[in-house]
């Protein structure tokens, strides 16, 4: 029944004008980490002095992990994988030190993963474990 509720939802959000891509891929990320065995803890964590953001925050057993998700609406230009440059990687890893200190978690119970959405038909998500340290 929830999936149905789900797929209703989805329908209408890709109809919105103006329902960002990368929204709709943090939604459906979201929900593939929740069935995956992961709880999601924070979305769009933002450090206060505007050094990064974090898509997703979750754990995934004894691990923390940040993820980026990374969103297509096909693969014309590329895996969305490759979009994470170093310098993004900078600002992720800056962002996550700052959510650990506050959330009193060891760094080496930390990981950095990716979520690649491709919005085909069918949609196509892959998570990508331990995708930078």
């Amino acid at each position: 029944m929830i999936g149905l509720l789900y797929k209703a939802a989805d329908a209408i959000r890709a109809r919105t004008p103006g329902y960002p891509l990368g929204r709709r891929g943090e939604d459906l990320a979201h929900r593939h980490l929740r069935a995956n065995g992961c709880t999601v803890v924070a979305r769009n964590f933002r450090t206060h002095e505007g050094a990064g953001e974090i898509d997703l925050v979750a754990w995934h057993g004894e691990t923390l992990v940040f993820f980026e998700v990374k969103t297509r609406s096909s693969r014309e230009f590329g895996e969305p994988e490759r979009a994470v440059d170093l310098e993004k990687r900078g600002r992720i890893r800056r962002a996550a030190a700052q959510y650990a200190r506050r959330a009193d978690v060891a760094w080496e119970h930390t990981r950095f993963d990716l979520v690649s959405v491709v919005l085909d038909r069918p949609v196509r998500i892959e998570w990508i474990r331990d995708a930078f340290r």
